[in-house]
């Protein structure tokens, strides 16, 4: 019995040294429960902005560091005097490089800028325009679905072919001795003209080249669309009496907005920046040729001359005029009300 005794003894005193253990793990949980209710509550208010930034932060991440902190660089070297010793030494004045660009001193300015507005300008037509015109065809008026899929993978062929050889293929098919497109122009009586150095005929080819490696994306993206409208809208039209030309024109096309919208901004930007199949092509030659565009110049002061900086501030130039279009085409197509909600209930 005594042991018994000390035993209970023994007991009483060890949960009278956790007694204040004791509350102090209710105060604890106490506390924690409390965050989590107010932690439940922020997210019952603000859950679907957290959602979204979740989601949306890899991208903007990799938007920062490969888009953000370049153009920052760019911008500082810009203000530069940056050549082959890759020195900061800061221009006298500062906005020196922008004023051989906009004064004229630079004597090839002129050139590349209406080379640059011609290419963009007539490639958008095929990119945007033309891919417009097969993404309708091929998702509308074509029925047959084999012969639509084959039509679509014909225009995409370019896309997935390396640009080497991409950039070789034409090489040989403007070939001024025995190029296909030589023997034609003998043939409809242009004589003997080099499509690759004689201009016009050397813009047309470059318009050409990347206006058809540039429309089977528009036209994938066009089709895309066009498979979403609801079919009950074109059955309608047809009950009603309308013609294929009317169904295209008062009912997909009004319903493309978006998808015309995005395609046209995201060809313009592209284009602007783009010089890999006319450098390839054109490598040497290009200004001779009538085919030195804004960013191939560019690449020309930075990779030929080492002016890194005046082609950093040839760089920005492009990208303050790539968003001013950005915003010109958000204005154009009334982007405010196309995200406003539609009044029509479904």
């Amino acid at each position: 019995m005594g042991s018994l005794g000390s035993l209970e003894r023994y007991f009483e005193a060890i949960m009278s040294y956790l007694a204040p253990l004791k509350s102090a793990l209710a105060y604890l949980l106490l506390i924690l429960g409390t965050l989590l209710r107010k932690l439940l509550g922020i997210l019952r208010r603000y859950g679907r902005f957290i959602f979204i930034a979740f989601f949306l932060s890899p991208f903007l991440v990799s938007l920062i560091l490969v888009y953000a902190v370049p153009s920052a660089l760019c911008a500082l070297m810009s203000l530069t005097d940056m050549g082959l010793k890759f020195e900061f030494t800061w221009c006298r004045p500062l906005w020196r490089n922008y004023e051989v660009i906009f004064s004229g001193a630079d004597p090839r300015i002129e050139e590349v800028t209406y080379v640059t507005i011609l290419y963009v300008g007539a490639t958008l037509l095929i990119n945007a325009g033309y891919a417009l015109i097969l993404g309708v065809f091929t998702a509308y008026m074509v029925k047959n679905e084999t012969l639509a899929t084959t039509i679509r993978l014909l225009w995409f062929l370019p896309r997935m072919t390396p640009v080497v050889i991409y950039a070789l293929l034409w090489l040989w098919f403007a070939d001024p001795h025995v190029g296909p497109l030589t023997i034609i122009s003998r043939w409809i009586g242009l004589g003997e003209v080099s499509w690759i150095l004689d201009r016009p005929y050397s813009q047309i080819l470059m318009i050409i080249v990347n206006g058809y490696v540039g429309a089977s994306w528009g036209m994938v993206i066009f089709a895309s669309a066009v498979r979403t409208i609801p079919l009950e809208l074109f059955y309608a039209a047809k009950v009603d009496g309308a013609s294929d030309f009317q169904v295209i024109t008062k009912i997909i096309i009004p319903l493309l907005k978006w998808p015309i919208l995005f395609v046209t901004a995201w060809q313009t930007l592209s284009l602007i920046g783009s010089y890999v199949q006319i450098l390839t092509i054109w490598n040497g030659f290009a200004y001779v040729s009538g085919t030195e565009v804004w960013s191939l110049y560019s690449f020309h002061k930075a990779f030929e001359a080492y002016e890194f900086g005046y082609s950093a501030s040839l760089a920005i130039v492009m990208v303050i005029i790539s968003l001013g279009l950005v915003a010109l085409y958000f204005k154009i197509f009334g982007f405010r009300r196309m995200l406003e909600p539609s009044r029509i209930e479904v």
